[in-house]
């Protein structure tokens, strides 16, 4: 199947926005999982004033990961369908966190600007037309000690890794997308995952942009070697 892109992905996102809580709820350690990776940003003891992006943030789960890391964050959360948006931003938050409709590529035109201390992007990267030029984008848009969290479903590269994603896929997520009326964008989910990199050609995608001290830390539980933590700092940084 051909891949869903930019208006067209973000229709089926505003389509699904509805049932997505409900369909990433019933994913063990998903929450959890997120949580995790937004500590591994290493926020916890930044004092007030701190700026984090938080870059394809859904309906919330992503910005809700930060605030736990970093309760006391100013947070940008950023998402191209409003449907999602809209979810996110009916749900309680604290005066510092406020949500802007852009796609990830067009920040500076919705106002977005840096330097940030931080930015997180949760499932964003697999969906995008030009993930360098994006990764080139957040590196200016980072402060010189500025860390970027990459929290995505990169395989590992072992043949089981694809074995249990689509064995997962096939058995729960399609099947659920499908009673949910959004097959089609689940479909996407699936194919994306398969045909984006391993979570080592990423980690080589994020050092070809710039970045450094690149690290890849797996999940636990399920997802161990299907979704993976990509860690790094702006060039300057002292970490």
């Amino acid at each position: 199947m051909t891949l869903l892109r930019d208006d067209e992905l973000s229709a089926a996102f505003d389509h699904a926005a509805h049932t997505y809580d409900r369909l990433v709820s019933a994913n063990p350690g998903y929450h959890a999982h997120l949580r995790r990776s937004a500590r591994r940003l290493g926020l916890a003891n930044e004092g007030a004033g701190l700026r984090v992006l938080d870059l394809g943030c859904g309906t919330g789960a992503s910005t809700a990961a930060l605030l736990h890391a970093a309760p006391r964050a100013e947070i940008v959360a950023v998402d191209a369908s409003q449907g999602m948006l809209d979810r996110a931003a009916a749900k309680p938050w604290p005066p510092g966190v406020r949500f802007v409709h852009a796609p990830a590529e067009q920040l500076d035109r919705a106002g977005v600007e840096g330097p940030f201390d931080a930015v997180f992007a949760a499932y964003l990267f697999r969906n995008l037309d030009d993930p360098d030029a994006l990764l080139t984008s957040l590196r200016e848009l980072l402060a010189p000690h500025g860390r970027l969290g990459v929290h995505e479903y990169t395989l590992g590269g072992r043949a089981l890794d694809r074995a249990v994603w689509t064995a997962v896929c096939k058995g729960v997520v399609l099947p659920a997308g499908t009673v949910a009326g959004d097959r089609r964008l689940y479909r996407h989910l699936f194919r994306s995952v398969v045909e984006f990199d391993t979570a080592a050609a990423f980690a080589a995608r994020v050092r070809r942009a710039g970045f450094r001290q690149v690290r890849v830390l797996p999940m636990p539980g399920w997802q161990t070697g299907i979704v993976h933590t990509v860690v790094a700092a702006a060039p300057g940084a002292a970490r």
